[in-house]
């Protein structure tokens, strides 16, 4: 692989930012909705960066990459976040989504499957009911004025265009109300070995986890303390100083580590 440790690169109309950390085994980092890099994985990525090259990324309209003219699709950011790795001559990653990112993770899986060599699913869903009813009535009625402050701040401090930020928000919140279910055969069709990972008290309920554990035909499920995000230590939690986003990260890397059957 070429040594580019961050930059933009233009691809599918998108200017897309990225950086890169570490030496190993590339492991994508894929952030939620509304957020960047640091907002989901700061308290994470270097402990992966000790022993992978750790290529994180900020899609459509998010964090430094600006937006285009297009909706936000989980199938177009796979497609973006596939162009990337193209670009960096990287044939085979490991791929760590983090709330909407676990939803592009999928589609990424499901697109583009010789890409992929494993997949760590945080807190993503496949299914409108897999999200508990009160999540959806509350962003049936959601503002910017809703979004976190912490997020709206990390956004503040390093996008093109601090303007942009309402556009972002209406696009995240379009794209989550107008989902539909994606097809069980679809999630099933995902064929590499798969660790899915929620909180107790997530917007994402346990029974869907499980359902899609049952789906994946080579899944492990971990259900660990906390809220949304609380497992990485998401800067919206407020775990800067529990020892749980460390155990998340060992669990992590001992699923990464385990060979690969065949």
């Amino acid at each position: 692989m070429q040594d580019r440790s961050s930059g933009y690169v233009s691809i599918n109309g998108l200017k897309m930012y990225y950086e890169i950390h570490g030496r190993g085994v590339p492991l994508v980092l894929i952030h939620g909705g509304g957020s960047t890099i640091q907002t989901s994985f700061r308290r994470v990525l270097h402990s992966f960066a000790k022993e992978r090259q750790v290529i994180a990324v900020e899609l459509q309209g998010h964090g430094r990459t600006t937006d285009i003219n297009r909706p936000e699709t989980f199938e177009q950011d796979a497609d973006d976040v596939a162009a990337l790795l193209k670009y960096l001559e990287i044939e085979n990653a490991d791929f760590f989504g983090f709330s909407n990112g676990g939803n592009t993770t999928m589609q990424i899986a499901i697109r583009y499957p010789n890409l992929v060599r494993k997949i760590i699913l945080g807190s993503a869903f496949f299914k409108r009911d897999g999200i508990y009813p009160q999540f959806w009535e509350s962003l049936n009625h959601s503002t910017l004025e809703d979004m976190p402050q912490l997020l709206k701040d990390a956004y503040k401090k390093i996008a093109p265009d601090y303007n942009n930020l309402s556009k972002m928000y209406e696009k995240d919140k379009k794209r989550m109300l107008e989902f539909k279910d994606w097809k069980a055969e679809d999630i099933h069709s995902i064929n590499v070995p798969t660790l899915i990972i929620i909180g107790d008290e997530d917007v994402v309920r346990p029974e869907h986890a499980v359902e899609l554990f049952r789906l994946l035909p080579h899944a492990r499920l971990s259900i660990l303390p906390g809220i949304h995000g609380a497992y990485i230590g998401e800067i919206t939690t407020g775990m800067e100083h529990s020892k749980i986003p460390d155990l998340t990260v060992s669990i992590i890397e001992e699923f990464l580590n385990e060979p690969m059957e065949g």
